[in-house]
């Protein structure tokens, strides 16, 4: 698509309209432009005389989606995550251990 033709549909109050119709407002903050390609002309967008911020990693849904397309920040993002959990079972264990540990001693006393 376009950078000029996609600019032309974003100053189209259409969308506005839309938001007016369903009873809500369209937050421009929360919207993002992310260029991929090498090719991409990389050009500003506005929305409402509003500039639109450009990223160059964005996440939805629990994915990441980078500009370059690679999946390297959704691996570590997976790694980092499940070793949390494994980090907080492991935690529980060592504990339910020792307590079971500390339980054998006193049947001894």
């Amino acid at each position: 698509m376009h950078s000029s033709k996609l600019q032309k549909d974003l100053d189209r109050p259409t969308i506005i309209v839309w938001a007016d119709q369903l009873q809500t407002d369209f937050n421009v903050s929360k919207c993002k432009v992310m260029h991929v390609g090498r090719t991409n002309p990389k050009k500003s967008y506005y929305m409402g005389g509003n500039i639109v911020e450009e990223v160059n990693q964005e996440k939805d849904l629990g994915i990441i989606t980078s500009s370059d397309l690679k999946c390297s920040q959704q691996c570590l993002y997976a790694y980092n995550k499940s070793n949390k959990v494994l980090h907080c079972e492991a935690k529980k264990l060592h504990h339910s251990v020792f307590a079971i540990t500390l339980s054998n001693l006193s049947l001894f006393e």
